[in-house]
């Protein structure tokens, strides 16, 4: 009844557990380590970003689109899965500075979150509402040069890859990693996936037409 692994009969530990201890051991510190950052200031190891185009000038600004976004307008029923990610949590903050780190955030009204994990990847989905596209654009630029969303899913930052784009008003960041347990993870698809959660914004197109 003791805590000490099993042995063979030359009173040596196997190596297969052996190497199943250490892959347990790696797996807790990566975790750790991503807890232990504080989860403030980490960056995308590849970021694509976007500015807004004349497809979103229906939306371009406030005062044409001046109805707030909606926790169940922006994640769905059928956003609860996307592929193999499954949502986790979901957030909604009055101040946009609870979602950033060193970037400003002068004209945001709300900015909404979601978090989703699988098997080898996680992700999550950030949308700010800004006054008008030039805010949008400026956030896009700011988010490629000083600071960036907050992290908050675990995974592997120096693993990662995300998407900024500016949507007429407003601003969508989708933001996919290896979780720390995994050895590798194919981040195109759930990267899609995440930014797939953006058609919030083109619904809001079609209601403006």
């Amino acid at each position: 009844m003791g805590g000490s692994p099993p042995v063979s009969r030359e009173g040596r530990v196997p190596v297969r557990l052996v190497v199943a201890l250490v892959v347990a051991a790696l797996a807790v510190l990566a975790a750790g380590a991503w807890l232990w950052s504080g989860r403030e200031a980490p960056r995308p190891a590849t970021l694509r970003a976007q500015p807004t185009s004349a497809l979103y000038a229906l939306v371009d600004s406030r005062e044409a689109d001046p109805r707030p976004l909606t926790v169940a307008e922006v994640f769905t029923d059928a956003t609860r899965t996307l592929g193999e990610l499954r949502r986790e949590a979901v957030e909604e903050f009055a101040d946009c500075a609870d979602a950033l780190w060193g970037v400003e955030a002068g004209g945001c009204t709300q900015a909404l979150r979601a978090t989703y994990v699988g098997e080898g990847a996680a992700g999550q989905f950030v949308i700010l509402n800004l006054p008008d596209g030039r805010a949008a654009d400026a956030m896009v630029a700011a988010l490629g040069s000083e600071g960036f969303v907050r992290q908050a899913v675990a995974f592997d930052p120096a693993r990662s890859r995300a998407e900024a784009r500016a949507l007429g008003h407003y601003v969508t960041v989708s933001w996919a990693g290896v979780s720390p347990s995994a050895a590798a993870a194919d981040l195109v698809r759930p990267l899609i996936d995440l930014e797939g959660l953006s058609a919030v914004v083109q619904s809001r197109v079609l209601d403006a037409t």
